[in-house]
């Protein structure tokens, strides 16, 4: 295909909200991307402005953009062509940031959801943990607040821990309160964050291991930027004797982004493709 066209994505996440532009020709590839943390502004106001600013950097206006597709809380993203499923988007998003993989494993704000793929990115099976377990990076984040720190800190503090210490508690409230005793314990803060990552780390390798994920798996999502998350990830799964090989991506938190952007322009051809077939049927 010879004709150029744009195609935009837009996931609106728990606490950030990713956009992604691409130029949707022979085969996608990004032009420019963009991610806001949402705090306590109306996310619907934060999503048009985001799509404002791509399309004036990058010389556009609203009717360039051949397809423009939400993920997540699309109910906030008003001019949308379309939605897409969060599931099939970080499939395709993780299949675009690491070919070759089986596996792709969102890790979000609210939940971690395993996902087997195929080479084109097609759910076979899934598995995710309940949006009431500690067992999420709005988890990680809440701690993190506890304890003075920035999310964008707890991946390097994670990674100078000694002897973490895991919270036994299994809900979100027991766990946060298991945190508050370490804290009056003495309990160093590095060990803290580490035994917080490392009972995240347990509920995604007992996911994997319960959906039968195959390697190599791709980590998606806010919470597979963080490098103690990885770490403790990774050591878990060759304590339980797993071969799990992970795999990560500078750009994991704009995974269901690329996918909304890569499906949108699928739908875009497809219906184009069929339009033409109608056209030439009335001749």
């Amino acid at each position: 295909m010879n004709d150029k066209f744009y195609t935009m994505g837009v996931d609106v996440g728990g606490s950030y909200i990713k956009a992604v532009l691409m130029n949707y020709s022979e085969k996608p590839e990004v032009i420019d991307k963009r991610t806001e943390k949402v705090r306590k502004r109306n996310p619907s106001v934060v999503t048009d402005e985001m799509i404002q600013l791509l399309l004036s950097k990058n010389n556009l206006v609203q009717d360039d953009i051949a397809y423009l597709a939400s993920t997540g809380e699309g109910e906030m993203v008003t001019k949308k062509t379309g939605h897409f499923y969060s599931m099939t988007t970080h499939a395709r998003g993780g299949i675009f940031l690491s070919p070759g993989v089986n596996t792709v494993v969102d890790m979000g704000a609210l939940f971690v959801r395993a996902i087997k793929v195929n080479e084109k990115g097609k759910v076979l099976d899934y598995k995710m943990t309940g949006q009431c377990a500690s067992g999420s990076g709005q988890f990680i984040e809440n701690i993190s607040r506890y304890l003075g720190l920035s999310i964008e800190e707890v991946g390097d503090v994670s990674l100078k821990a000694e002897t973490p210490e895991t919270p036994s508690g299994i809900c979100a409230v027991l766990a946060e309160t298991d945190v508050i005793n370490m804290v009056s314990r003495g309990i160093t803060t590095p060990d803290i964050i580490k035994g917080i990552h490392l009972s995240v780390a347990n509920r995604v390798v007992r996911l994997l291991s319960s959906l039968r994920a195959e390697s190599p798996m791709v980590l998606t999502g806010g919470m597979a930027m963080n490098k103690g998350m990885l770490q403790a990830v990774d050591e878990l799964a060759k304590e339980s004797k797993h071969e799990f090989e992970f795999r990560s991506h500078p750009d994991a938190i704009y995974a269901g982004a690329l996918g909304a952007a890569i499906w949108g322009g699928f739908r875009y051809l497809k219906l184009k493709d069929e339009n033409v077939k109608v056209v030439n049927a009335s001749r």
